[in-house]
């Protein structure tokens, strides 16, 4: 958030005409509560399942959820930072920062769903399998 914030004051002072972009910060405000409300409606659905670190071992109560949000997308907590994050620096009018939060965004979400998935198959087998086929992963050109 820092770069963010040190691309905005630099074109802020240097180039304010750029800020004065009121369509794009507008799209940027959409953007950051639309992966806010993805973001959130993954938790709900999930409830218990929702957490910040990826499981290697099957509990007892581990479940795959299919329902709710997840029927449309299979990783909306991702999905839904991945567009908030983007939107931020949209709404703020930082073309730099832009195209370099989807870019580290977009590369983190590659590797922890790659991962993660591997252990869902293992988990859950050809549900899975045929659930991913199904059902996008939320963040573009990751399948």
């Amino acid at each position: 958030m820092v770069c963010g914030l040190i691309e905005y004051a630099i074109e802020f002072t240097f180039v304010p005409e750029l800020k004065m972009q009121w369509w794009l910060s507008n799209i940027g405000l959409v953007m950051v509560v639309a992966g806010e409300l993805v973001r959130k409606a993954g938790i709900l659905t999930a409830r218990r399942g929702f957490t910040h670190d990826i499981k290697m071992y099957l509990r007892d109560d581990h479940e795959l959820v299919t329902h709710g949000i997840y029927r449309y997308i299979r990783h909306p907590g991702y999905s839904g930072f991945f567009i908030w994050s983007v939107g931020t620096q949209a709404m703020l009018c930082n073309p730099l920062c832009t195209i370099g939060y989807a870019y580290v965004t977009w590369r983190f979400f590659e590797n922890r769903i790659r991962y993660e998935e591997f252990f869902l198959r293992q988990f859950f087998g050809h549900q899975y399998v045929e659930y991913a086929k199904r059902v996008p992963s939320g963040i573009p050109f990751i399948k």
